[in-house]
């Protein structure tokens, strides 16, 4: 019923803002992305640097019942509407351009074991209706995401993604970083970030328990103690960015120990920083089946996988490539202790970092931001 009625929502505003005039230097940005590598933000922040002739729009959060009418009035009057996740645009002469908002790792749309075939029959036909264009890093993100949401080849251009540029040229420094996050001064540091994925998709109440305890990486050995003495031992700091609803077991996102510090959305908002423009100040990363490992690629520093999950994870959603343990580019742990002898061990795991880098992403060295503008004010 809530789906029914939010849909006859945007159905009520598009029409109402159908009759504002467009105007060929307005961008507006429908960001879903929050602040987490998201690549609508980020392009905007670059508009506004960069061709301060095109006045741009940020719409967020999206989608929402909660905006203005002036708001839509704004996104009526757009000739290019920027998306993180569904297409969307009001006007036939719009020009929807498609970011998403990572290379898919985890099954989706018709590929995936928890949605249903009238969501994603409808999801398809937004695709086709709405994208005009769908930028892209590699032939591989086409052919993932076109087995997910049936997107014809024609919309793709290999232009990349505004979160490479921000990867690739961090806003503040380690030292500031660590200053900000942990306080203190350390030029051995080596700070690391654990970003996990989605994990109440999983559907089991005994991860969500785990994570409301306290156990942050839903390891079974879990002693937040032991972690921060090894970390301290070895001048590692780990930085934690959880999921947004995971966010809220923790009260204040504050951390007791010296050497682990959550990254919370109010320190982003309130610096205007996307986590991109931070995670280049990284040294490394620990994950489970998130897709960002695909970007940290580009940074070419070690990367740790939690799989202890791996497959319930399969088995709810499913993952786009398998064997996933044999996949990806770095050392698997099911345990702390596994994590602990992981966080001490030489890296071994460039050359196929380098391998999955090259099938991801044909278009290094370019700036995305560039490619893309040049893309849209040249051929649009």
């Amino acid at each position: 019923m809530k789906n029914f009625l939010f849909r006859l929502y945007l159905s009520l505003m598009k029409f109402g803002a159908r009759f504002t005039k467009i105007q060929d230097n307005k961008i507006v940005i429908l960001n879903g992305a929050g602040r987490s590598g998201s690549n609508g933000y980020l392009f905007g922040k670059y508009m506004k640097e960069a061709h301060s002739e095109y006045k741009v729009t940020l719409v967020e959060p999206w989608p929402s019942s909660h905006l203005s009418f002036a708001i839509w009035r704004e996104i009526g009057a757009a000739k290019y509407v920027v998306t993180t996740h569904q297409p969307f645009k009001i006007h036939k002469k719009q020009i929807n351009i498609q970011f998403w908002h990572g290379i898919p790792l985890k099954r989706m749309g018709i590929m995936a074991n928890n949605t249903n075939r009238k969501t994603d029959l409808r999801n398809q036909y937004l695709w086709q209706k709405n994208a005009d264009i769908v930028t892209s890093s590699s032939d591989l993100y086409e052919s993932l995401m076109s087995a997910c949401c049936a997107i014809e080849n024609d919309k793709y251009q290999k232009v990349g993604f505004p979160r490479l540029d921000a990867l690739k040229s961090p806003t503040i420094s380690q030292s500031q970083l660590l200053h900000d996050l942990f306080k203190i001064v350390d030029d051995q540091a080596q700070i690391g970030i654990y970003l996990p994925t989605f994990r109440y998709e999983m559907e089991d109440s005994q991860v969500l328990a785990q994570i409301k305890a306290g156990n942050f990486l839903t390891l079974p050995d879990f002693d937040v103690e032991q972690l921060n003495c090894a970390l301290k031992k070895q001048h590692q700091y780990l930085v934690v960015k959880l999921h947004p609803y995971e966010m809220s077991f923790f009260e204040h996102l504050t951390s007791q120990f010296s050497n682990i510090a959550f990254l919370n959305n109010d320190y982003l908002f309130e610096h205007d920083y996307d986590l991109y423009e931070l995670l280049g100040a990284t040294n490394f990363l620990i994950t489970d089946f998130s897709s960002i490992y695909f970007d940290y690629l580009n940074l070419d520093q070690p990367i740790i996988f939690l799989t202890n999950y791996l497959t319930k994870y399969e088995n709810t959603r499913g993952l786009l490539l398998s064997p996933y343990e044999q996949v990806v580019p770095g050392i698997c742990v099911k345990s702390q202790q596994e994590l602990l002898v992981a966080l001490t061990n030489s890296d071994e795991y460039q050359s196929k970092r380098q391998y999955w880098l090259d099938l991801t992403n044909q278009v290094q060295g370019h700036s995305c931001c560039d490619d893309i503008f040049t893309l849209m004010s040249t051929n649009y």
